[in-house]
């Protein structure tokens, strides 16, 4: 029935409720860094959590619920399963929300209902994985370790909140490198090149040697900050000579393709800078504010997600597997958040004012998730068919 086309399929209610928390949480950062709201946790550990179990977990789920089953060639998820998951997914993101601004105990609350939600999500990918019978489960190893990776950051962060702050940094870096980054990855190295009829033979020993460097990468930043900076440098050859290897065809004409590769030329390119970042800062103090995480979750993971995301919402809904002039607009977009927000590091560094550049870069990511919605929400809801 036409009211309940909205359930009808994993990535509908989960892009939804990920691009609705981009906005809000975004916005609530912004006015809490400002010190305009005062928010009852530091309003860094707000932006971190927010963005890796708000936005970015959801916002996978909606992908990998999606297609998980297809990888492994089992029935699709049923529909009061992946219900419940988001109904866990929705119920914590308003009380977390609600408690960063009000109450702290109601905050902390709905990071365990999120963590609920979390674990329910990966036990039903573990399922999956067990019930697969395919003899290939290559791929889908990697995407449900990282999977894990994720909910061990999850329960870091939150054992961090309530006894061990400093325990938060170590959670955000394997959220970011072991969880969000590799969990892309994962799916990138083996959806791009097949999306872009590139028929080279899979390098079987990738998703190993990345993941092995990511937690060299996250050992080394706990022993000392920056000194990740090694990893960061072996992740630049290993990433740059796997893709000139891939030989994918770009510039490509077509917008739904070369969004993607555009996000897999930006891994060597962020981890370069994030190595150079790092250095530098190890050697004269210099600081860049994250510089290293935001390039890569930016110029990878944002703006894959934006390209998967909308190949998906297109895609799943009957309309035409074709990009219109919105979507060349969102898709360019996505690189003026990406090189706002260096700007604003990059003026860190050099001394200058930032909150400028740090108010604009705020404005152009929530102009290009409200624009994505505009666009594609009314799909997502009721099945609308694009011009």
């Amino acid at each position: 029935m036409k009211e309940h086309y909205f359930f009808s399929q994993p990535h509908q209610p989960f892009f939804v409720l990920a691009f609705i928390n981009a906005i809000i949480t975004m916005l609530i950062f912004m006015l809490g860094y400002k010190g305009i709201l005062t928010l009852t946790l530091l309003p860094s550990s707000f932006h971190a959590y927010s963005l890796i179990f708000l936005l970015f977990t959801p916002a996978f789920l909606a992908f990998i619920f999606t297609t998980f089953p297809r990888f492994s060639s089992t029935p699709a998820i049923e529909k009061s399963v992946y219900l419940k998951v988001f109904g866990l997914f929705a119920a914590g993101t308003l009380l977390f929300i609600v408690g960063a601004l009000t109450n702290t105990m109601l905050y902390k609350l709905g990071m365990i209902i999120l963590f609920i939600a979390h674990f329910w999500a990966i036990k039903i990918l573990y399922n999956i994985f067990n019930d697969s019978q395919m003899e290939d489960k290559h791929d889908i190893f990697w995407i449900l370790s990282a999977m894990f990776f994720g909910l061990v950051s999850h329960l870091l962060f939150i054992v961090g909140e309530s006894l061990w702050l400093p325990l938060q940094s170590f959670a955000i870096q394997t959220g970011i490198y072991l969880y969000l980054f590799l969990l892309a990855f994962s799916v990138a190295q083996r959806m791009v090149p097949f999306f872009s009829h590139c028929m080279v033979e899979k390098n079987m020993g990738l998703l190993k040697t990345v993941a092995l460097l990511l937690t060299l990468h996250v050992i080394l930043e706990t022993i000392h900050p920056h000194l990740s900076f090694i990893a960061d440098l072996a992740l630049v050859y290993i990433t740059g000579k796997e893709l000139f290897r891939w030989n994918l065809p770009f510039p490509n004409p077509n917008p739904l393709l070369w969004i993607l590769h555009l996000a897999l030329y930006w891994i060597p390119v962020a981890f370069l800078f994030g190595a150079m970042s790092n250095l530098t800062a190890l050697i004269n103090g210099t600081p860049f504010l994250f510089l290293d995480i935001h390039i890569l979750m930016l110029g990878f993971v944002f703006t894959i997600l934006i390209g998967f995301g909308t190949r998906v919402t297109i895609g799943h809904s009957g309309n035409m597997m074709q990009a219109g002039m919105w979507e060349k607009v969102l898709f360019n977009w996505t690189q003026v958040v990406v090189v706002m927000r260096l700007f604003v590091s990059m003026a860190v560094a050099w001394n200058w004012n930032f909150m400028v550049l740090f108010d604009i870069s705020v404005t152009v990511w929530l102009l290009m998730f409200i624009l994505w919605g505009v666009r594609f929400f009314s799909v997502l809801i009721n099945g609308k068919k694009l011009n």
